[in-house]
């Protein structure tokens, strides 16, 4: 598979995900991510996105300011 945005090589590791919803960092540790062996640009199965997607928004009501996860526990859960 190759990066979509420079064209070089991708490999499969685990990388950190980090979003701030200005009231909220949410931080989820070890995701399967594709890194691009060149530029460094990271992305996502469509599955690994949905499950990201379902963190986030089980994590806007809570009123924590840093929010930390592991991404496994969290999709067994």
């Amino acid at each position: 598979m190759k990066c979509f945005m420079c064209k070089g090589e991708l490999e499969n590791k685990l990388t950190n995900f980090l979003l701030d919803l200005g009231t909220c960092i949410i931080i989820v540790k070890n995701v399967p991510s594709q890194v691009c062996t060149q530029c460094g640009e990271v992305s996502y199965s469509d599955e690994v996105a949905r499950n990201l997607e379902k963190i986030v928004n089980s994590t806007r009501s809570n009123s924590a300011e840093i929010a930390i996860f592991n991404y496994e526990t969290q999709i067994a859960a």
